[in-house]
């Protein structure tokens, strides 16, 4: 293969779903690189990757790591992504600027479907990536079964580049399908270079037809040499495989140990030699040419350091001090895990850390004419919530303060002040993002907070009419209070809200107290008499009599919740509870697990169900679901469905609820007044 030119700083962001071994796999690279002199290990807490103290006290990614290495000349900057789909939000904004994917996998069929929503983004922005199936040390592999089954959940070509040499069950080695040379593994070594076995010679010649044929699919010359059976130069194949994988038109696999160091440096060697260089990713993305530009991808508030933002610089070079969208740099860091070097600039197409853009935000462009607006996908819907109030009186200021934090640093946790239930909602993915979110609230900001299952948002009306009087007379030396009402109140059809009419005659009541007996309507709609807020009734004012002295505003409001609160009663009041409408999105083996998920819940209806849009395999389940079923839906749906079921929803209707579940759910309401 011919020399190449130095290339400019890349980034290879390493993706894959929980448990494949993304962490290990960049303590290794970096290792590799000889970056850190010594690797780490994740169930000792002292790797580079997962710095946080959530991370590591669950041994498990929760955010993006950010560590960079120089290999054979060249620098490179690995993103670490979380694997966890509660914590997907941080890996999509690193795919976005990175100008390779390394897709980790475990080396068993039945998990491929693990990485089935990674490939869709994937391949949904055309991001180059590579496949790296790993922990081929711990697990009987059947190469053909796991490249099958990854297949399936692919639209873009697999490319085996390498096949496995074996002694017994064990894979000891491997043979490069391009230069034909075998090598042995030697953990901790560079690879050992063998003679390749007789016996893996049909094997080796039947992929590295496979490997060629895929090529030649996109290069008629490599085409016309294969039909005329002549032996391809490995330039020619070689600067083929960089160009398909530059144009995301196939996907190289490779496997590998991380943490035995098996096949690390031919992993590097491939990124080095094929992945695109950051003007080729700048142009995919059609980010402008004029420069400087960078873009942030993760805000971080760190302690003693304050505001980061971290940038890819796409176009030229960045220096401390300068200004950016009108915001001064104040501070510019390369990061290494949880260590920030400060340096006083960047390269273009480094990552890099800048301090203190207070109105910088995460996706936004950033020039020193002003803000650019870039490509960026849309923040994740919330899937489940919490309740949360702090445990110290006076820290609710400070709360607000550290959740508009933490939600600029994950946009997929989000905060919601319910006017209904008066509560304080945390949204987020699931349990776990959850759960990290308050420990980053007492570890990170010194706020402790409680939570519990959020209330459901009920609601209540009524089924009959009737006329009703009510009169408020009130004296106390002095003026007094007098005002007197006559009402019909009548139910009205789901989703009408609250009407108010007058139809009085003869003045009995005057004009400037119609919308006192409104006001007094609406606030008694606050609590009815179940104890939530009514809906969908109609209060008309058509006679009452008033005093020229003691009659006022306040009196009509009191007189006219005086005749709802004797006459609601007496319309046979109904609890009404929220019904959402879902689309459960699952691979169509998972249909029906999704479909009985719906129905043993309490008033889950099925709907239907359709393919899903641009998804090959998938499904989508549309379902009603009260919200009162709703709290563990995304932990059970997850848990069918190895992690990769996802649903949607939005509110639809009120239903009516009668029976048991109502009776228990005033009675609930009533014990709370009673606190």
């Amino acid at each position: 293969m011919t020399g190449k030119s130095v290339s400019a700083p890349r980034v290879a962001a390493i993706v894959g779903p929980y448990l494949s071994g993304k962490t290990s796999l960049m303590e290794s690279l970096l290792h590799a690189a000889g970056a850190i002199p010594k690797k780490g290990a994740v169930k000792d807490g002292n790797t580079v990757g997962d710095p946080s103290p959530e991370a590591r006290g669950r041994q498990m990614s929760v955010e993006t790591s950010v560590a960079s290495c120089t290999y054979l000349g060249e620098s490179w900057t690995f993103l670490d992504c979380p694997g966890s789909v509660e914590f997907t939000q941080d890996t999509l904004h690193a795919l976005m600027v990175a100008d390779v994917a390394v897709v980790v996998c475990e080396p068993d069929p039945y998990r491929a479907l693990t990485v089935a929503t990674i490939l869709k983004f994937l391949d949904d922005h055309s991001i180059p990536h590579i496949v790296f199936i790993n922990k081929v040390d711990t697990h009987l592999v059947k190469m053909a079964e796991v490249l099958e089954a990854l297949q399936a959940v692919s639209e873009r070509p697999l490319v085996l580049r390498e096949i496995p040499i074996r002694e017994g069950d064990v894979i000891t080695g491997y043979v490069d399908l391009v230069s034909e040379r075998a090598y042995k593994f030697a953990p901790g070594k560079d690879s050992d270079l063998m003679k390749l076995p007789e016996s893996l010679l049909p094997e080796e010649h039947e992929q590295r037809l496979h490997l060629l044929e895929a090529l030649a699919d996109h290069d008629d010359h490599l085409m016309e040499e294969l039909l005329e059976d002549a032996v391809p130069p490995l330039d020619e194949i070689y600067g083929d495989l960089k160009k398909d994988l530059q144009g995301d038109l196939i996907v190289p696999v490779f496997f590998g140990s991380a943490e035995q160091d098996l096949g690390i440096k031919r992993l590097l060697k491939a990124l080095r030699h094929e992945a695109p260089e950051p003007s080729v990713t700048a142009d995919r993305l059609n980010i402008p040419k004029k420069g400087p530009l960078a873009q942030v991808f993760k805000t971080v508030h760190a302690q003693h350091v304050g505001k980061l933002s971290f940038v890819r610089a796409w176009r030229g070079d960045l220096s401390d001090g300068m200004a950016l969208n009108g915001m001064a740099v104040s501070g510019m860091y390369r990061t290494q895990g949880a260590t920030n070097a400060k340096v006083p600039k960047a390269i273009e197409g480094e990552i890099i850390a800048l301090g203190k853009l207070e109105k910088a935000h995460t996706g936004i462009g950033l020039a020193p004419t002003g803000a650019v607006e870039l490509p960026w996908p849309e923040a994740l819907q919330p899937l489940t919530c919490i309740s949360i109030k702090t445990t110290k009186s006076g820290d609710e200021v400070k709360l607000s303060g550290a959740l508009h934090k933490l939600s600029e640093e994950d946009a997929s946790l989000t905060l919601e002040q319910n006017a209904e239930t008066k509560e304080q909602l945390l949204w987020g993915q699931g349990e776990i993002h959850l759960k990290v979110a308050l420990s980053k609230l007492k570890g990170r900001f010194n706020v402790d907070v409680s939570s519990e299952v959020p209330m459901v948002p009920y609601k209540e009306t009524i089924r009959k009419a009737v006329k009703q009087h009510g009169r408020f007379k009130h004296q106390s030396g002095g003026h007094g209070a007098f005002g007197d009402v006559h009402i019909d109140i009548k139910p009205l059809p789901r989703g009408s809200g609250f009407e108010f009419t007058e139809t009085v005659v003869g003045g009995s009541v005057p004009r400037q107290y119609y919308s006192s007996v409104e006001k007094g309507s609406l606030e008694f709609m606050k609590r009815g008499p179940l104890g939530f807020n009514m809906v969908d009734f109609a209060v008309n004012l058509y006679d009452g009599s008033y005093h020229n002295v003691d009659s006022s505003d306040a009196a009509f409001q009191q007189a006219a919740r005086v005749a709802l609160a004797e006459g609601v009663p007496k319309c046979d009041p109904v609890l009404l509870e929220p019904i959402l409408e879902l689309h459960i999105a699952v691979p169509n083996e998972f249909t029906a697990k999704a479909q009985r998920l719906v129905t043993t819940r309490r008033a889950g209806q099925i709907l239907g169900f359709n393919g899903r849009d641009g998804w090959n395999g998938w499904d989508v389940v549309s379902a009603y679901m009260p919200q009162a079923e709703m709290n563990d839906v995304i932990v059970e749906l997850r848990s069918l469905t190895m992690g990769v079921g996802t649903f949607n929803w939005a509110f639809h209707h009120l239903q009516e609820l009668v029976g048991k579940e109502a009776e228990r759910v005033v009675d609930t309401r009533k014990k709370e007044f009673e606190k």
